[in-house]
């Protein structure tokens, strides 16, 4: 088969709800280009003025923003929370998250997979495996499997962000099946990646691998930059979340990995960075086919990230991680801990414009409070590197990959 023609086309994937949501004009590639210069993007400017008086502020942030912010107290947090079993707060907390999602109850569909495009390299198979993870579209990720007989732990692996659709699961693993991805995938990974292939490095060191596109990804777009609160709105009108169509089917793919007959069921972990470090830390609290999860990139207090200048208040890319009232009850590090005692890496970069150094004092804070109330704050590993920006680059990759040889 013809390298640049996988056998089936983007559109095919675009199923179901998604094919009705992404319907539109998609905006030029040109057009895309001005605004996919990674996953930083500039805020915009100051709001409004109503009858000569600021009703909208820098960010822009309705002028009594600091009174909506005093009045989040996560009292759902373990430690505040009244429930004192541990195990009955991660129940409460997750069936919390799990309402807020909006997407309804979990999706039993068959998996179904089909594999396709397998081909030999230096370590390992890949092929494609396209699946049901819920019962609105079929979906095609790439899957990776090391040489020998197996069993082998598994590594569910999740793409940024990165304002960059034309590509998903490709920019974590080499895209043996398109030139044209390939061109793109190898300028995404020499930008963020130190030039390697996240996907295809933990396939040489015996992981499984399975990576997916997000919808509005690869073969499940592109989405247009300027469509993501378009998208994030028609699923809201339509009763459903974008954000919560995410962390079902993440939780819905680590099912899936830990289920396959040559992975060890128990040493299953998530891996991402920017977004997919999200996606990561979310899979994790709500899937238990997670033995443990690495985030880089991605990791902070919600009140500290809710400051004018903040790339979060320019809407668009954050609909994607955006669960409506949750913040009325749990912190982004309280539902981290919802995984806990399991091992978690996090990982940021001192450099990042994205997350200010305090916010993600506050969020480490709160974590090790939580494992260390486990006695288990040696399965969590937090670390900020001074020199660093927003990257995942070698040498960080190097010591997850040390780590996850450790903890699975």
């Amino acid at each position: 088969m013809d390298a640049r023609d996988p056998g089936v086309g983007r559109r095919a994937f675009v199923a179901g709800t998604g094919a009705a949501l992404l319907t539109g004009t998609v905006a030029p590639a040109a057009a895309q280009a001005a605004v996919a210069e990674g996953p930083a993007c500039a805020a915009e400017g100051p709001g409004a003025s109503v009858d000569g008086r600021t009703a909208v502020v820098d960010g822009p942030l309705p002028d009594f923003h600091p009174a909506l912010r005093a009045a989040l107290t996560f009292p759902l947090a373990w430690g505040k929370s009244p429930i004192r079993d541990f195990r009955a707060w991660r129940r409460a907390a997750r069936a919390k998250v799990e309402e807020l999602l909006v997407v309804g109850s979990q999706d039993r569909t068959s998996y179904a997979p089909e594999f396709t495009d397998r081909r030999r390299q230096d370590g390992y198979t890949s092929e494609l495996v396209t699946l049901s993870l819920t019962r609105h579209e079929r979906i095609r990720a790439a899957l990776l499997t090391p040489d020998g007989p197996g069993p082998f732990p598994a590594v569910l692996l999740l793409h940024d962000h990165g304002a960059k659709f034309d590509i998903g699961k490709e920019k974590l693993v080499r895209p043996w099946y398109d030139d044209t991805r390939l061109a793109s995938a190898q300028g995404w990974s020499e930008r963020y990646f130190s030039g390697r292939f996240v996907g295809d490095e933990l396939a040489r060191r015996g992981y499984v691998v399975l990576c997916a596109d997000a919808l509005g990804w690869g073969d499940r777009g592109p989405l247009a930059y300027d469509q993501q609160q378009a998208l994030a709105s028609n699923f809201y009108h339509l009763g459903s979340s974008l954000a919560g169509l995410m962390a079902r089917e993440d939780a819905r793919a680590a099912g899936f990995l830990a289920g396959l007959d040559m992975v060890d069921r128990g040493r299953v972990a998530a891996v991402g960075f920017s977004m997919g470090a999200f996606r990561a830390w979310q899979a994790a609290a709500l899937s238990d086919d997670l033995a443990a999860a690495a985030a880089v990139c991605w990791m902070t207090g919600l009140k500290e990230m809710m400051v004018p200048g903040n790339n979060t208040l320019r809407g668009q890319s954050s609909y994607y991680m955006l669960h409506p009232g949750l913040p009325r009850f749990l912190d982004f590090p309280d539902v981290a801990s919802i995984a806990a005692p399991r091992p978690m890496l996090f990982f940021d970069g001192g450099l990042d414009p994205l997350f200010p150094a305090d916010g993600v004092q506050v969020a480490h804070d709160k974590l090790r409070a939580v494992w260390r109330s486990r006695h288990a704050e040696e399965r969590l590993h937090l670390k900020s590197w001074p020199d660093l920006g927003h990257v995942f680059v070698d040498r960080m990759q190097d010591e997850v990959f040390s780590w996850l040889d450790t903890v699975l």
